[in-house]
C-alpha cells in the first residue's frame, strides 16, 4: 500500500513543479530560469527537515518515503537543471563558465539547504 502513496505522491509533486516552474518563469522573464534552482533547493531543505523527524521518531517512516521519496522525488529534479546546464553552456555570452557555475551553484545550495533542514529538525 505504501508504494501506491508514493506513486501518488510523485505524481503531485511532478505536478507542483510543473506548476510552480511555469508560475516563477512567467514572473522572472531571464534569459533561463531560475525556478528550478529555487525548487531544488526548497525540496531539499523540506527532506532534510523531513529525515531529521523521522530519524528521532520511527513512526514516521511512511510519511517519509510517501513525502520525501513520492512528494519531494517528483518535485526536485535533476535532470532538468541539467539540461538548463547544457542550454547554458551553448550560450554565446559566457556559456561554459556560467553553466559550470549554475550546476555547481545549484548543487551546493540544495546540500547546504538539506543540511539546513537536518539541523532546524534537530539532527545535524
Amino acid at each position: 500500500m505504501t508504494a501506491l502513496w508514493v506513486m501518488l505522491a510523485g505524481g503531485l509533486g511532478t505536478v507542483a513543479r510543473f506548476w510552480l516552474d511555469s508560475v516563477l518563469s512567467a514572473r522572472l522573464k531571464r534569459p533561463f530560469s531560475w525556478a528550478i534552482p529555487l525548487i531544488n533547493v526548497s525540496g531539499s531543505f523540506v527532506l532534510g527537515v523531513l529525515a531529521a523527524f523521522a530519524a528521532s521518531d520511527s513512526g514516521l517512516s511512511t510519511v517519509l518515503a510517501v513525502v520525501g521519496v513520492g512528494f519531494l522525488g517528483g518535485y526536485t529534479t535533476f535532470s532538468t537543471a541539467s539540461v538548463d546546464a547544457w542550454r547554458l553552456a551553448r550560450a554565446e555570452s559566457g556559456g561554459i563558465l556560467f553553466a559550470l557555475l549554475y550546476a555547481g551553484g545549484t548543487v551546493v545550495a540544495s546540500v547546504a539547504a538539506a543540511v539546513l533542514g537536518l539541523w532546524l529538525g534537530g539532527l545535524a
